[in-house]
C-alpha cells in the first residue's frame, strides 16, 4: 500500500523538476541571446553607421514586441497548456535571432572609414601621401549626385538595420510566454516555502546566460566582421579602434540555436500538476497547519472568484478580462510595486545598454575587454546576490514584511555605492584640436573647425574623417593629414608616417615626429582608477541582485491566486513598456549630445560617434542613473510604510474574526456585529 501510494508522488516531484530544468535552461538560453544583443550594439551601431538614439530604438524593439501580446498571453494563456505556449515562443525567438544575422549576408563587405588610401604595397619605401601640399583632397561627404547617393546607400545597405529592428522585436514576441506562465506554473504546483528557493535557482542559472552572452559578444567583438571572405592582412585598424566591427553576425546564429534547442522538453510536460507534497497532508490537522503565507496575508474576497475551476468558453474569458484588471489594480500595493520597479528598470536598461561604450569612452578600454569584463566580474556577482537573497529568505522564513525590508536594504546599499563612482574617473583623451590644442591646452570643442591649425593648414585636410595616429608626444591626431606628417612607410597595421609639422611644434627639437596607426593609450593611472571602479561595480551588484528575490516575494504574496498570471503579465507589459522602451532612446539621445567627433558614412552624411567628451558623457550617464536609483528608493520607502500599515491593519483584522467566532459560540452578541463590519471593508478591497 505504502508503495503504491509513494509511486505518484515520485512521478509528480519528477515533473516539477523536469519543469524546474526546462525553466532554468530557457532562462539561461534567453538571457544568452539578450546579453548577446546588449554586447553587440556597439558593433551595430558601427556597422550600419547610426548614432546611439537610433541604436536605442532598434534595442528597444525587443519590448515593443512584448507589448503587442503580453496581456493576452498571460491572461489567456493561463488558462491554456502553459509548456506549449512556453515553447511556441522559443521558437519564435529563434526565427527572431536568425532574423538579426541576416543583413550580414546581404550586405557587401564593411568599408571603414579612412581619410586616405592607405599603402599595402610590398615595398615599403617613403612615398608623399598624407598631407598633399596641391589642395586636391576635398570632403568626400561635400554636395554628392542625388542618383549616385541613392545608389550608394542601396549597394551599402544602409538601411538593412530594420532586419535588426523586427528580429529584435520577434524575440520580445517570443519571450512573452516565459516568464507569466512559467512563474505561475511553478508557484502553482510547488510548495508555499520552496517558491522562493526555486526562483532563486532559476534566475542563478539564468544569470549564467548574461555571463556567457557578454563572454561570447567579447570573443566576436575581435574578430573582424567579414572573416573568411577578406585578406585580414588588408585591414588597417584593430579590435581597440573606434571604426572596428567585429563578428557581430555570428553570435546571432549560436543564440538562436541553443533556444532552438531550449524549447524541446516543454512539448513534453503535461497542462497541470498535482501540488508538491499534496499526496502527504491528507489530514485536517495537516492543511490547517499548511495554510499559505498569501492567504493569511490577502482578505478573504467573494467566493465567486474561485469556484471557477471547471472549463469556460473564449466568450467569458474575454467577458472577465475587464473586470480582473479593475481587481488587479484596486491593489495599492501592486500598483507602488509596478511604479518602483518601472523607475529601478529605467535606471538599470539604460546602465547596461552603454556601459560598455562607457568604459571605452571613460577608461580607454576595448569594446572587447569592457563587454569581458562585464562578463566575469559583474554577472557572476549578481548571480551570487540572487542566489544570496533566496536563500536568506529560506533561512530567517521571512515573510513579506521581513522580504520588504531585505529587498529595500539591498536597494539603499547599492545606490551608495553608485552615487560614489559619479567622482572616479579618468581624463579626457588628449587629441588634437578637439580636447587639447595643437599648443598643448586643454580644450573641449564641438567645432570641427578647430582641427585646422597653422601647422596643417597647407594640406587641404579633411575634417569629416576619423583615421586617428598616435604622436610619440602622447596625442592623438584625428588623422595623419592633420597631424601635418608629409610621408609614411610602411604596410597594412605596421604603417607609421614621418615628418608629422603638428608634433613638431609640441616638442623639443630633435624629438621623433613620427606617429604611428591607432589612438594613444590612456595616462598609467587610468588602468588604477579603473580597478577601484570596477570594485565598487561589482560589489554594487552583489548588493542589488540579493534584494531581486525578496522583491519578487514581496509582488507574489501581494496578489490573489487567480490573478496572479495577470498580475506577473501586466507588470511583465507596464515595466517592459514603459521601463524598456525609453530609457535607450533617452540615454542614447543625451549621449550623442557629448559628442565631439561624428564618423562619415561611406556615403556621406553623419555616421555614428568616434569621439565623445569624456566628462560630459561620465556626468549625463551616471548622473541619470543616479537619479533614477535615488527616486526607486524614495519609492521603496513609501512602499514599506503601506506594506506595515496594511499588515497590522489585516493582524487586527484577523484578531476581531478570531474573537467573533469564540464569541459566537458562547453566545456574545457584539461579535456578530463585529464581523459584519469586517466584511464589509473587506469587500472594497480586493488585495492587501
Amino acid at each position: 500500500m505504502s508503495v503504491e501510494s509513494k509511486k505518484p508522488r515520485e512521478a509528480c516531484c519528477s515533473k516539477l523538476k523536469l519543469f524546474l530544468a526546462s525553466m532554468a535552461f530557457v532562462y539561461f538560453s534567453k538571457a544568452f541571446c539578450g546579453a548577446y544583443m546588449k554586447s553587440s550594439i556597439t558593433q551595430i551601431e558601427r556597422r550600419f553607421d547610426i548614432p546611439s538614439s537610433l541604436i536605442g530604438v532598434i534595442d528597444g524593439s525587443f519590448e515593443m514586441g512584448n507589448l503587442l501580446v503580453v496581456a493576452f498571453v498571460s491572461y489567456f494563456g493561463a488558462k491554456l497548456h502553459r509548456p506549449r505556449l512556453i515553447g511556441i515562443g522559443c521558437l519564435i525567438m529563434t526565427v527572431g535571432s536568425y532574423l538579426i544575422a541576416l543583413p550580414h549576408f546581404f550586405q557587401g563587405h564593411y568599408k571603414y572609414e579612412t581619410s586616405m588610401s592607405h599603402s599595402t604595397a610590398v615595398n615599403s619605401s617613403e612615398s608623399i601621401l598624407p598631407c598633399l601640399s596641391n589642395n586636391t583632397m576635398i570632403d568626400a561627404d561635400e554636395t554628392p549626385d542625388l542618383d549616385a547617393q541613392t545608389a550608394c546607400e542601396k549597394a551599402a545597405g544602409s538601411s538593412m538595420w530594420i532586419y535588426v529592428f523586427l528580429g529584435n522585436m520577434l524575440r520580445g514576441i517570443g519571450e512573452t510566454p516565459i516568464m507569466p506562465l512559467g512563474v505561475s506554473y511553478l508557484d502553482d504546483f510547488s510548495r508555499e516555502e520552496n517558491t522562493p528557493f526555486y526562483l532563486a535557482c532559476i534566475h542563478t542559472v539564468g544569470i549564467l546566460g548574461p555571463m556567457f552572452g557578454f563572454m561570447l559578444g567579447s570573443y566576436l567583438a575581435k574578430i573582424y566582421v567579414d572573416v573568411g571572405s577578406v585578406d585580414l592582412d588588408t585591414i588597417t585598424i584593430t579590435y581597440k579602434d573606434s571604426r572596428w566591427v567585429g563578428a557581430w553576425w555570428l553570435g546571432f546564429i549560436v543564440t538562436g540555436t541553443v533556444i532552438l534547442l531550449s524549447s524541446i522538453p516543454f512539448w513534453f510536460l503535461p497542462k497541470s500538476l498535482a501540488k508538491q507534497g499534496q499526496e502527504q497532508s491528507q489530514s485536517k490537522s495537516t492543511e490547517i497547519a499548511t495554510v499559505p503565507e498569501q492567504e493569511n496575508f490577502l482578505p478573504e474576497e467573494n467566493p465567486d472568484h474561485e469556484e471557477k475551476e471547471k472549463p469556460v468558453s473564449f466568450q467569458e474569458l474575454a467577458k472577465d478580462f475587464i473586470p480582473s484588471l479593475r481587481r488587479l489594480f484596486k491593489n495599492s500595493i501592486f500598483t507602488m510595486m509596478i511604479l518602483t520597479y518601472l523607475v529601478a528598470v529605467n535606471g538599470f536598461i539604460g546602465m547596461i545598454t552603454f556601459k560598455p561604450k562607457f568604459l571605452e569612452q571613460i577608461y580607454g578600454q576595448s569594446a572587447s575587454k569592457a563587454i569581458f569584463l562585464i562578463g566575469i566580474l559583474n554577472l557572476p556577482a549578481v548571480a551570487l546576490g540572487i542566489i544570496t537573497g533566496g536563500f536568506i529568505l529560506k533561512r530567517f522564513k521571512l515573510g513579506v514584511i521581513g522580504a520588504a525590508r531585505v529587498s529595500i536594504a539591498a536597494s539603499l546599499g547599492s545606490f551608495c555605492l553608485l552615487a560614489v563612482q559619479v567622482f572616479i574617473h579618468c581624463d579626457n583623451t588628449e587629441v588634437g584640436g578637439l580636447t587639447v590644442t595643437y599648443e598643448g591646452a586643454t580644450h573641449v570643442s564641438y567645432d570641427q573647425q578647430t582641427l585646422l591649425s597653422q601647422c596643417n593648414m597647407g594640406c587641404s585636410c579633411s575634417m569629416k574623417h576619423w583615421d586617428p595616429v598616435c604622436a610619440y608626444n602622447g596625442i592623438t591626431y584625428a588623422s595623419p593629414c592633420l597631424a601635418g606628417c608629409q610621408t609614411s612607410s610602411g604596410i597594412g597595421k605596421e604603417m607609421v608616417f614621418h615628418n608629422c609639422t603638428c608634433v613638431g611644434e609640441m616638442m623639443t627639437p630633435g624629438m621623433n615626429m613620427s606617429t604611428v596607426l591607432g589612438q594613444c593609450p590612456r595616462k598609467s593611472n587610468c588602468e588604477s582608477i579603473f580597478k577601484i571602479y570596477m570594485l565598487l561595480s561589482v560589489v554594487g551588484s552583489f548588493i542589488s541582485a540579493c534584494g531581486g528575490t525578496p522583491g519578487y516575494i514581496v509582488l507574489l504574496r501581494s496578489i490573489q491566486k487567480d490573478l496572479k498570471s495577470l498580475a506577473l503579465g501586466m507588470q511583465t507589459l507596464i515595466v517592459r513598456t514603459l521601463g524598456g522602451i525609453p530609457p535607450p532612446i533617452y540615454f542614447g539621445a543625451l549621449i550623442d549630445r557629448t559628442c565631439l567627433k561624428w564618423g562619415t558614412k561611406q556615403c556621406g552624411g553623419r555616421g555614428a560617434c568616434r569621439l565623445y567628451d569624456a566628462n560630459a558623457f561620465r556626468i549625463t550617464f551616471l548622473g541619470l542613473v543616479t537619479g533614477l536609483y535615488f527616486l526607486s528608493n524614495a519609492l521603496w520607502g513609501f512602499l514599506y510604510v503601506k506594506l506595515v500599515k496594511r499588515h497590522k491593519k489585516l493582524a487586527l483584522r484577523n484578531q476581531a474574526k478570531e474573537n467573533g467566532h469564540e464569541g459566537n459560540n458562547t453566545g456574545n452578541g457584539h461579535a456578530s456585529i463585529n464581523i459584519s463590519i469586517t466584511k464589509e471593508e473587506l469587500d472594497k478591497e480586493s488585495t492587501i
